[in-house]
Order: C-alpha cells, then structure tokens, then sequence
C-alpha cells in the first residue's frame, strides 16, 4: 500500500497527550491502541487477548509503566486520566472482559512496541490487530484481521473489502463521504478488493446500510480518532523552512507554530492558544503536587523535588540559581509522572518534566504575559514536530536523546522565542542542545521511569537556560537543526538494544540497581510485578 505521509501536529503529537504517567508509549500509546481496537471491535470486547514480542520493549515495560492498565482503559472506553486507571484491570473483570497478556515471538514484530490483539465481542465477533505505539503517545495500527492497513487516530480511518465485481460501485460510494480513498492491494487468495478511507466525520449508519445494501458481502472495520482530526495541510516540513518563513513573514517562531496548527487542524488561533495554556496549567499543577513534602507513590525513589527547591529558596545550596529551581520543578512533574499521575506529555511521559520546569520557571522569572506563555510552549512544540517528521520520540528506536534529549532542545527554543530571539536562534539553540546530549541512551532501571530519568530531566531544563544563552549570546550554530537530528537519529539507530529501553544495559545492569531492585520489591511488587 501507498504510505500515507506524516503529518505532524503540535497539539496531537508533541505538546500531549495529557495522560497518566509513566511513559507515553507504554502508558499513553498503549490507551490510545486500546480505544482504537474498542472502536474497530464496535464494542467493549468480552476477550481480549494481547501479545508482546519477547525481543521488545513491552515485554519488559507493560506492568511497571502501566502498559496493562492502558489498554485496559482504552478497551473499556474510559478516560485515561481517570482515578479508575489504577484499578482497572479488577474493572475490566467486574464488566465481564477476560483480559489477558502474553510474551510470544510475534511475526509482524517491526517495532519494540508491537502489540497483537485477539479481540472477541459478546456477540461473537472476532478481530485481530497489530498495531504499535511509536513514541510520544503516538501510534499506528497496520493490520487488521491480517490486511495491511495503516490508521494513526487522527482522522475517523475506514477498511472496507468487497468484491471485485462491485468494486467500481462501492469506490463511487465512498468518495460520496470523502475524496480520501486509496485502494490496498488484492488479496491473491479470494479476488477481494480493499479499500482504506479517512474522513473527519464517521461512515454512519445510513452510509452502512448503502454500502450493505449494494454489496451484501461487504466487510467494514472502522476506527474513530483519538486525537484532533487533521483538516489541512502543514506550513513547514523541516526547520530551514520554518526558519525561511519566519523570516519572509518578519514573525517569530512562536507566531509562526500557532498559525501552523491552527491551519492544521481548522482551528481559530484563539482556540489554539485556549488548548495550549491548559495544558500548560496540567504542567504547573503537576510541578506544584510533584513540589509537596509530603509526596509519596514512586517505586525506586524518594521523593526530594520539594527538599531541593526548599533548600534554593532558603540559600542553602552553594548558589541562588534559576538554573536549580527549573531542574526541582522537572524533577516534581517526574515525580507525578513515576507515581502515574496526571502529567501533559513533552514530548513523551519520560521527559515530561524539562518544559514545565523550564517554561515556568521562565515565567516567573521574565514575567511572562499568557500570549508569551502560549507561544513560548507552541515554539517549543514546533521543534518537538521536526524531529517526529524526520525521526522519532521513541527511546525504544533511538535512546534517551530523543526523549530528554528532545525536550531539552524543544525548551531552549521556547526560552528564546519568549525573550525575543529570532526563529533561528531558536532553532540554533535547540541544535546545540541536541549537539551535547547526542548518544544518550536509555537506561532506566527496572523498567521504571525514575533513575535516572528524573535527573536527566532536571539537568535538561537548566541546561535549556545555557544553550539559549549562548545563542543568544552570539554562538554561531555552524551545523543546522535539520542536520543535527538527522545525525541524533543516526546514531540512535547505531545503539544496541540493551540501550533503548529495555533495562538490560548502562545503569540498569550495576550491581546497586539490582540491589535496589532487592530492597524495592522483595516482598513483592505491584507496580513492577516481581
């Protein structure tokens, strides 16, 4: 089949989802997979067996970064952020699904986070998936009941397979709902054609019963958006075009992103800067509840983001520094995170912290006005949308560079387009960042989103204020954005598996995380399932 083209959105791909942590691809991705199976199934399924690929990384992640409980909730139809999620796996049994998890060789196992399901409805409908969640909370289904499909949930996503005597008719039909119709490939075994459609609004019944009614034989499996539909096309594919726009327009990057998204998703640019400092306050929220002394819920840590910031307001540490406060403030919404609260992804659970702690922190410092604020976080998102263009946000392709890594280039170019900087300083800020955090892997112990992903985001956000500084300072950037994260992802690719999120290599392996493992969950565990 013909690939469609990717087509990125701040709001859909980098600056959210707003979820429950710990990991946008294992927690966020793994939710959205399940609601796009419910809807594919047309109800809530009575079984549901799910399989990993012992050679990925669900396999290793799906019970400590609450994999389970998000397909749970998305197969059940329920909102991700709800209190339910921690009991859900005793939900989906008290409404009556038989929910089951397995570790098998899978034969479509392209991804370190493929997923087959085994869908089976009350009334005896059967459907099996293959999908995958490719970083971010993004994800893709590329095969139902074994045709090769390919739906990433912003749009409402149609297969329909007939005959090929009514092959003509039922297009004809279908272009009546929308001119989005590509035809898939025959199937050698039974001359059935297939088509793969995608519209802003469902079939619906009426349509149904047309398609039905001509082709009785017909077959329709149909999904329906978990995120915004898309409705337009991008301004920019790459950062010499962003960075050329802005300055044939005379606007910053900031202005340049608002307009992009608003276009993109037929939004009004009021709309979009509503959407944006919402989820902006689910970041502050996230740093005040991750800042209390009190806070408790993380596997492997203490909490200390609190002591930390306490100990800066009271001039305990060897400097008063901005640099401290932003990194405590990450540190809290990694807290949050660890303990699956409610954090906004930035671009991924993982690395969720470094924009809140350096965008607040920022704010505070400058004063920020909400229009700075929200164009600040959509300058931020615009950087975060070239590297899902040209690469991925997954660690478990391309290691933790392109998860803190990413966030931390994402937040030196909202810290430039804040203070006034032009669009290629804030693309050159956030080169450099990537520059001196290219290589770093992903080493998290035990499958938890803690050490060292907790300081990593915090060393992140106060090194967001550095690289914006030398940029702004007159650093001239001599490798430009574009290139720089082709090279990140070069080298992502070249990194073993043991250094992409599978914790069995750098950290994870040491004789103190295993220890620690010991003294965590000797006597059992339910977040990590020893």
């Amino acid at each position: 089949m013909t690939c469609i083209m990717k087509t990125i959105s701040i709001l859909n791909h980098v600056l959210g989802p707003v979820m429950r942590g710990p990991s946008s691809s294992h927690t966020a991705g793994a939710y959205h997979v399940g609601c796009m199976a419910r809807s594919i199934l047309g109800a809530v399924p009575a079984s549901a067996v799910l399989a990993f690929d012992p050679s990925g990384s669900y396999c290793v992640t799906y019970v400590p970064q609450g994999a389970d409980r998000g397909f749970a909730m998305g197969l059940m139809g329920k909102d991700l952020t709800d209190e339910l999620f921690h009991a859900s796996l005793a939900e989906a049994v008290a409404v009556g699904m038989d929910l089951r998890f397995e570790v098998r060789p899978l034969e479509l196992a392209d991804h370190p986070n493929t997923v087959e399901m085994q869908l089976t409805g009350a009334d005896g409908r059967r459907v099996q998936i293959v999908a995958r969640s490719v970083g971010g909370g993004e994800v893709e289904i590329t095969h139902i009941d074994q045709i090769p499909v390919l739906f990433n949930g912003a749009a409402w996503e149609t297969l329909v397979e007939t005959s090929s005597e009514k092959k003509t008719e039922v297009l004809e039909l279908l272009k009546e709902k929308t001119g989005d119709v590509e035809e898939l490939d025959h199937d050698p075994g039974n001359g059935a054609v297939r088509f793969q459609m995608r519209s802003h609004e469902s079939l619906g019944p009426e349509m149904r019963e047309a398609l039905e009614k001509l082709a009785p034989e017909i077959r329709i499996w149909e999904s329906a958006p978990v995120y915004f539909p898309q409705q337009g096309a991008p301004i920019y594919t790459s950062a010499a075009e962003m960075v050329q726009l802005c300055e044939e327009r005379h606007v910053s990057l900031g202005q340049l992103a608002l307009e992009y998204e608003s276009q993109l998703l037929g939004l009004t640019p009021d709309e979009v800067i509503s959407e944006s400092l919402r989820r902006y306050s689910i970041m502050v929220q996230s740093v005040e509840r991750g800042l209390a002394l009190d806070f408790t819920g993380l596997q492997l840590l203490p909490a200390c983001a609190g002591a930390i910031f306490a100990a800066e307001s009271e001039g305990n540490l060897s400097v008063r520094s901005l640099h401290t406060r932003a990194a405590a403030r990450a540190m809290a919404v990694m807290h949050v995170d660890g303990a699956m609260g409610v954090v906004c992804a930035a671009p991924t659970g993982g690395s969720a912290g470094v924009i809140p702690g350096a965008l607040l922190t920022l704010a505070e410092e400058r004063n920020l006005s909400d229009e700075q604020i929200a164009k600040a976080f959509l300058t931020a998102g615009a950087i975060g949308s070239i590297l899902a263009i040209r690469a991925t946000f997954a660690a478990e392709v391309a290691g933790c560079q392109v998860e803190i890594g990413a966030s931390g280039a994402m937040a030196a170019a909202a810290i430039v387009d804040a203070v006034g900087g032009s669009a290629r300083q804030a693309c050159d800020a956030a080169a450099i960042s990537f520059q001196n955090t290219m290589g770093t892997v992903c080493d998290l112990l035990h499958g938890m989103v803690e050490i060292p992903c907790h300081t990593r985001n915090g060393t992140a956000a106060a090194s967001a204020f550095v690289n914006a500084d030398l940029v702004l300072g007159g650093y001239p950037n001599p490798i430009p954005l574009d290139e720089t994260i082709d090279a990140v992802y070069a080298v992502g690719l070249a990194m073993p598996s043991e250094l992409r999120c599978t914790s069995k290599g750098g950290l994870a392996v040491t004789p103190s995380a295993l220890a620690l493992l010991d003294s965590c969950c000797g006597s059992g565990c339910s977040s990590c399932g020893q």
